[in-house]
């Protein structure tokens, strides 16, 4: 198994087209699946030969061929899709962390750009973008009619050159526009922060190829910070689109105990079909050997709160999933977006190559998040903005041409609801570090959850009086 992994190259659990997003080299042998559709094939050629004829300008062929392929791929999910020469390069660069752009994760509904995910610290984050805003216009061109790639290609840019985007938001009386200014997008893809004596929190924003590698060096910084015992930990994967699947097998091991399965994949052919343990065969990549080998030993054991909402997808779905089958950690937060698919990258061998949806991805207790996504055990709503600000949640099911859940659509109860207070009241916690919101009403929830739990075991175990 070790070895199809490695062969397998890295997979595709990010959530949609966008500016960040993973890939797999594969060697893909040609299967056949049954005999080839004479007639459909000849009706396209008789498309293409009309339009080549007919059609009132010039069409190149390479541009009927490539929207051709394009339009196959599109038809089919919300995640497949063609990568010509330009958008594979910027792919294989997205995978370092690096790239130049507005910093959103988007995908492409009914026609237009809608938002995802503004990645934090970016441009787009900073210009207060949120996920559910629905891109009307780049600049002066209207986005009705463009693929996602060209919506793409036209948001990126130099850094330091600017683009106007026209958008509009539920609640809203009318678009609003906002000017930005394109930038180099380094996304630090972990964050961490003492809360207080004893409690440490991790963010996640991304999962990249040396993402398991900087959460264990921010494990022992923490660790070494804290002056006594550890007493619980926080994981914050909110507004996580995803990334690398063996990243997110990395960042699941590391608080879980070896061999306990992380996730498994099920799809049509053989290397679609995979199972994913907490062993650094299936994370530590290369020369860069086990990164998790010495952590402290109870970061396996401690208390632990996992927090999601609906930006969460994929790769961090994957991580809250394996987290809570195996009842390491409590999920608190609001569903997740429901990305439980896995797409492959397939070069085409003239510097293309298709992004396609190969396999569907399950928990290890055999749960299929698509178009579901993660029930929090405790659900708490965020309160940190009023809700006439935020945008509609786009989640997977959603999407145009999502696919089904074949395990039915019926969304798990949570044990508890803890409902939100208006944002003016959220929880006023003393301010820490820049990357903790003195307001944010889910992490102090979590934070007095953990309080809790140790006072309940320190009850537990103490003398009796």
């Amino acid at each position: 198994m070790r070895g199809k992994f490695h062969q397998f190259g890295l997979v595709l659990v990010g959530v949609v087209a966008g500016v960040l997003i993973s890939l797999n080299f594969s060697a893909v042998a040609d299967r056949a699946s049954g005999p080839l559709p004479i007639d459909d094939l000849r009706a396209f050629t008789e498309v293409f030969g009309r339009i080549k004829n007919d059609y009132v300008e010039p069409v190149d062929d390479k541009k009927l061929i490539s929207e051709a392929i394009n339009g196959m791929l599109s038809g089919l999910d919300p995640h497949s899709a063609y990568l010509d020469e330009e958008a594979f390069k910027e792919l294989q660069v997205g995978t370092q962390g690096e790239f130049g752009g507005l910093g959103i994760e988007v995908s492409m509904e009914d026609g237009f750009v809608k938002v995802v995910a503004p990645i934090e610290d970016t441009p787009a984050w900073k210009a207060g973008l949120k996920a559910g805003d629905l891109i009307i216009k780049l600049d002066e061109t209207n986005v009705k009619g463009m693929t996602l790639n060209e919506a793409v290609k036209l948001m990126r840019g130099k850094p330091n050159t600017e683009i106007t985007l026209t958008y509009i938001r539920k609640g809203m009386p009318e678009p609003k526009v906002v000017t930005i200014t394109r930038a180099i997008i380094q996304i630090q893809s972990v964050k961490s922060e003492l809360l207080e004596p004893g409690y440490a929190y991790f963010r996640v924003t991304q999962f990249q190829e040396h993402t398991g590698e900087k959460l264990s060096e921010a494990i022992e910084k923490q660790f070494e910070t804290n002056k006594g015992p550890m007493k619980g930990l926080i994981l914050d994967l909110r507004n996580d689109p995803g990334g690398l699947l063996n990243s997110a097998v990395s960042v699941s091991a590391a608080f879980l105990p070896k061999d306990k399965l992380v996730v498994y994949t099920e799809g049509r052919t053989s290397d679609a079909r995979m199972r994913l343990y907490a062993r650094p065969e299936y994370y530590a990549r290369g020369v860069r050997g086990d990164y998790l080998a010495n952590l402290p030993k109870d970061i396996k054991t401690l208390p632990m709160v996992v927090l999601v909402n609906g930006g969460s997808a994929s790769a961090s779905e994957i991580v809250a999933g394996a987290l809570q089958d195996h009842k390491r950690a409590i999920v608190m937060g609001t569903q997740t977006f429901g990305k439980g698919s896995v797409q492959t990258i397939l070069p085409l061998g003239n510097g293309t190559a298709i992004k396609l949806t190969t396999a569907r991805y399950y928990t290890p207790n055999g749960r299929s998040i698509q178009a579901k996504g993660i029930t929090p055990d405790i659900v708490v709503e965020d309160a940190t903005v009023t809700a006439g600000a935020t945008g509609v949640q786009v989640r997977e099911a959603n999407l145009r041409n999502s696919l089904e859940n074949t395990q039915g659509d019926q969304v798990d109860k949570p044990d508890r609801t803890i409902p939100a207070p208006d944002a003016s009241s959220a929880a006023d916690e003393d301010e820490g570090a820049e990357i903790v919101d003195k307001n944010d009403y889910q992490l102090s929830q979590a934070l007095n959850l953990l309080k809790g739990l140790q006072i309940i075991g320190s009850n537990q175990s103490g003398d009796p009086s």
